[in-house]
């Protein structure tokens, strides 16, 4: 119940409060989120909520562990925050996609329905169809969102470096981070980069991609590199193995900033003893 509906039942009880005064008891007690209260409810016994408030509470606990991967600032265009007005975490058309982004990261395209999506949002699959009409467009919809999401980022990243050497450093450690720490948006749309087996979608993908390549295209153009030097395949070089660091990638030995500064130092002074 929220504040407003708690405050009229113990009004029609005999206890005189306002909405505003509920929430101040619950702040006091850490309860101001529907998603707290339902713990708090659970915490007390197993059998302590109904079906409908286990699945809320579930989607709330999934979608705070998603917001805590989210990177600041790259909410969806038109779409509520990571945190809204109570507090409940990611909107529903960006828990869909963190979602849908993870099953097919794990699964596949394939192996992946809307069925399977709704059960881990905890939604109906009528509900998942409501912003996504058919699972290719809720597929599509991952990639692009997260082209928008590492371009921006790499770009910001380029721009901040005090030669072309070190924006193109900076723009790499961008790229492999986001591989094998960023949300399930930012490591499925980088594993696309690396290959895609279905060559309809990657056609519906093309333009994206290639506006973030363009990114990396400008900063090799803008290397000093020495005469003859095939630039173009530098630069698909130097993203291949990049989009293969979340094949091989072992957390705990180098951190992907680590990564990213190696591969790039290697390219810049060779390997040769």
């Amino acid at each position: 119940m929220g504040q407003a509906a708690v405050a009229e039942r113990l009004r029609a009880s005999g206890v005189r409060i306002s909405p505003s005064g509920v929430r101040y008891i619950w702040q006091r007690h850490g309860l101001e989120t529907a998603v707290k209260r339902l713990q708090a409810l659970a915490d007390d016994g197993a059998d302590a909520l109904t079906p409908d408030q286990q699945r809320l509470l579930e989607r709330g606990q999934l979608s705070a562990r998603l917001a805590q991967v989210k990177v600041a600032g790259d909410a969806t265009p038109g779409k509520t925050s990571a945190t809204g007005a109570e507090g409940e975490g990611l909107s529903r058309h960006e828990l869909i996609l963190h979602v849908a982004a993870e099953r097919f990261a794990a699964h596949g395209y394939d192996r992946t329905s809307i069925r399977d999506i709704a059960r881990s949002v905890g939604l109906l699959p009528g509900s998942v169809y409501h912003h996504f009409p058919a699972k290719e467009d809720l597929y599509l919809a991952i990639h692009r969102e997260g082209f928008r999401r590492v371009l921006e980022r790499v770009k910001a990243a380029a721009a901040e470096g005090s030669d072309p050497w070190d924006s193109l450093r900076r723009a790499c450690q961008v790229h492999v981070a986001g591989m094998v720490e960023g949300s399930p948006v930012d490591r499925i749309t980088g594993h696309s980069l690396a290959m895609i087996g279905d060559h309809t979608l990657y056609d519906k993908i093309i333009d994206a991609r290639r506006a973030y390549e363009q990114v990396f295209r400008d900063l090799v153009a803008a290397l000093p590199l020495a005469p003859g030097v095939d630039r173009a395949l530098l630069r698909l070089t130097l993203l291949g193995a990049m989009n293969w660091v979340s094949v091989w990638f072992n957390e705990g030995k180098r951190s992907p900033q680590e990564i990213a500064d190696v591969m790039v130092e290697m390219l810049k002074k060779g390997v040769a003893g």
